[in-house]
């Protein structure tokens, strides 16, 4: 009955659907006649009639004005004693009035020369203004109007399959979008006017024209053979988004954002497999990457036994030697797997300086890293109130976590219904140095910027690293592009908002963990390439030919952390590696 009713519900939505039109490779499309179908129905039936209606009374007018002057040509020719056929007349008629004034034919008298003036600006006004007007105004533009519609379809290909549906074009879909290039990954997006789908395919977007909460729209999106749809709008059209998806596929992953605790429910109700609150999970991550408060390892992620953590420099005995000189790996058994500074991630090479501004990338089980805190934790200890920049959803989720944390923090903010509830806050502008003052800038370990203008956060970041430059900056990004900017002005550490976003909706696709442990690196896993077996860690050259580097390796259900350089790879084994996206390509391209 259910696959009876789903034919039926499909058959209905092909009967209801006039457009016919299949993307082709490029988006445009296929053939000819689907062409002039596409710019016909693009026209509309109401205004195809209304425009021809227009020209068949322009033409009974223009027929009328030049019998009435071929008529008047008689009359006047007659008077002037002047003898001419009625083809004359019409000749001179039309020859008149469109400018071209051949001269075989003219009058005699003022009244007659009166008359071809008339003639003559008539023929102007007629043949010369209105007419070209009204066949651009009423055809033309119809027609190239048209004819850019064609380049929005309406439904793709019956053949695609497994391919990732979104519904909303913003800085996460984007991020998203170029994850998806480039593992070959088919996608669709669903743009709801005409205008915005020719935009976007400008842009170089797999787009189409369809309104997702229309049942019929979303089965031409090929919904109930996407292995994704992600719905990243606000939270009434994505849970009716939700609602419609599951109502044509059953096995879909559907995940949804939800900008309120309150929707998280109801979204789920209506079918959403994930609701991610990505607001609250960025100011967890944000919260995570305080590490100035002491010198022991901060936890920022973890495969399965394997701990990924930071950790400064400043204040310990480390700083001032190289990283061989600082013993680490034989002191506690963890692997430097990179040195950042000041936002830049260094090689971890045995001859690098470690210096005040230098924290430790650390990969390593939980008994390695207690090892590590039971060496560093007792150096640069700070009790001083971290500093939070903004109030929104990811300011107040920062302050959350750090009280979890048991870290103490001010937070800033200009609009006091923000912080209500927060007996830490201050009312006030960062820009206003007695402000920051007052919130300790001066002891902070740290200052979180969490505003949603990356050209504030920009300002602020330049602001705080001259009034501190040994203070720990980080800062919120928007957009991806505003990354580098923000590592300029002086930020430790950058996360964005759209690649956050996007690296959970590629986990989520591809049932897979990959950790985002900055902007553009991360560390993931692979099953060890076949032309990689049997060959020694020191010998792959993965390091060199990619730029990947190898954390740790699982054989036997048992995590190698640290691997010596001899090691051989085995059939079974599963490589856990760091690299940027480029690098992670590059992987790929060389060894599978």
């Amino acid at each position: 009955m259910l696959s009876a009713g789903m034919g039926l519900f499909i058959a209905s939505c092909d009967r209801l659907t006039e457009e016919r039109i299949v993307i082709g490779s490029n988006g445009m499309l296929k053939s000819l006649p689907a062409q002039i179908t596409a710019i016909t129905a693009a026209m509309r039936p109401g205004q195809s009639n209304r425009n021809i209606k227009f020209l068949v009374l322009f033409s009974i007018a223009l027929a009328i004005l030049v019998l009435v002057f071929t008529v008047l040509f008689h009359v006047i020719m007659d008077w002037e004693g002047q003898d001419f056929s009625w083809i004359s007349g019409l000749y001179w008629t039309l020859v008149t009035m469109s400018t071209l004034g051949f001269g075989d034919i003219t009058f005699k008298s003022d009244l007659g020369r009166i008359f071809s003036v008339v003639v003559l600006l008539s023929g102007m006004i007629f043949l010369l203004v209105l007419m070209p007007f009204t066949f651009i105004e009423f055809f033309y533009s119809p027609f190239v109007k048209a004819q850019q519609e064609s380049r929005a379809p309406r439904r793709v290909p019956a053949s695609l399959q497994g391919h990732v549906v979104l519904t909303h074009y913003d800085a996460v879909s984007a991020a998203l979008i170029q994850q998806l290039d480039k593992q070959n990954i088919p996608y669709v997006l669903a743009a709801k006017t005409v205008e915005d789908a020719l935009i976007l395919h400008d842009a170089g977007v797999k787009v189409l024209v369809a309104n997702l909460e229309d049942p019929c729209s979303a089965e031409r999106c090929g919904v109930a053979r996407a292995d994704m749809v992600a719905a990243t709008g606000n939270d009434f059209e994505n849970t009716s988004f939700a609602f419609t998806a599951r109502q044509l596929s059953a096995k879909a992953t559907i995940v949804t954002t939800a900008n309120t605790v309150d929707s998280v429910d109801v979204m789920q109700l209506a079918g959403s497999s994930y609701v991610l609150q990505l607001g609250e999970q960025l100011g967890a991550a944000l919260a995570r990457r305080v590490v100035a408060t002491d010198a022991q390892v901060h936890q920022i992620g973890s495969f399965d036994k394997l701990r990924i953590g930071e950790s400064m420099v400043a204040g310990t005995p480390m700083e001032g030697k190289t990283l061989a000189q600082s013993r680490i790996r034989e002191l506690a058994g963890v692997n430097v797997i990179g040195l950042w500074q000041r936002g830049k991630l260094v090689d971890p090479s045995p001859t690098v300086e470690l210096t005040a501004e230098t924290m430790l990338l650390l990969a390593g089980t939980e008994e390695q890293m207690e090892a590590y805190n039971a060496l560093f934790c007792i150096y640069r200890r700070s009790h001083a109130p971290c500093v939070i920049i903004g109030a929104g959803r990811v300011g107040r989720a920062v302050a959350q976590n750090l009280r979890q944390l048991d870290l103490d923090y001010r937070i800033i903010d200009k609009d006091a219904t923000r912080l209500r509830t927060d007996p830490n806050h201050l009312v006030g502008s960062a820009a206003d140095h007695a402000i920051l003052e007052q919130a300790g800038i001066y002891q902070a370990p740290a200052v979180i910027i969490t505003t949603r203008e990356d050209d504030v956060n920009i300002y602020l970041t330049i602001y705080c690293r001259k009034l501190r430059p040994d203070i720990q900056i980080i800062a919120r990004a928007s957009a991806e592009t505003h990354v580098a900017r923000l590592h300029a002005a002086g930020a430790d550490v950058v996360l964005s908002y759209a690649s956050m976003g996007a690296n959970i909706l590629y986990n989520l696709l591809r049932k897979e963990d990959t950790l985002l442990v900055a902007e553009g690196l991360n560390v993931f896993r692979i099953r060890v390439p076949a032309r990689l077996v049997g060959r020694a860690l020191k010998d792959s050259n993965i390091r060199n030919q990619t730029g990947c580097s190898v954390v740790a390796i699982r054989r036997a259900g048992e995590l190698l952390t640290n691997p010596e350089p001899t090691l051989d790879f085995a059939v079974e084994d599963e490589l856990i590696l760091i690299g940027t996206l480029e690098a992670e390509e590059k992987l790929y391209r060389f060894f599978t």
